[in-house]
């Protein structure tokens, strides 16, 4: 089989299998796993919550890229709200939060996230398919994330004690594995 087929027909898998089809008629329930990322823009506001503490309460949304090996994917849409604690001292972060992922055809993928890092370098985590809709009814699965954002400084002093955020960044899953039922 040539290269050129082999990427192809990995290329097309690729589509059917998580970029939203099903599994091959008659096929057993395979694990199996992609390499993808979302490009997104966020919004969301930052209360002061602490004395060192801040949490910003919002949502993040873009396109969500499968890599197929012959370049990335466009595979449907992502939308995920979340929230991250922010230590003011040391910029230290958690978050967590929920997402869906909607095909073209209207199935979805739900998710959820968990993550630490520092602010403004980024936070790194667990994604984990909690399930599905339409042909990915019965999704499970997961895999590392690593986002990164230009989040905008936070202000020590915030008037009202709140401040709107707006952000962009990526996010990218090395290895996602995901199942589907029959």
């Amino acid at each position: 089989m040539s290269t050129v087929h082999s990427a192809l027909r990995t290329t097309l898998l690729v589509v059917l299998m998580f970029g939203f089809g099903g599994t091959e008629p008659g096929s057993a329930v395979e694990q199996r796993s992609v390499d993808a990322f979302a490009a997104w823009q966020g919004r969301g506001q930052v209360y002061q919550t602490g004395p060192d503490a801040a949490t910003f309460v919002g949502a993040f949304s873009g396109r969500f890229y499968l890599e197929s090996g012959q370049g990335p994917l466009d595979a449907s849409y992502l939308t995920c709200p979340g929230i991250i604690e922010i230590n003011l001292k040391d910029g230290a972060q958690t978050g967590q939060g929920r997402c869906t992922i909607t095909a073209e055809d209207g199935a979805r993928v739900f998710a959820q996230w968990r993550c630490s890092g520092r602010h403004l370098a980024g936070c790194d985590g667990e994604f984990t398919l909690t399930g599905g809709s339409g042909r990915l009814t019965g999704i499970k699965g997961g895999g590392p994330m690593v986002v990164r954002s230009g989040l905008a400084e936070i202000v020590a002093g915030m008037p009202g004690n709140m401040v709107q955020e707006a952000a962009a960044g990526v996010i990218i899953w090395r290895g996602l594995r995901y199942s589907l039922a029959e």
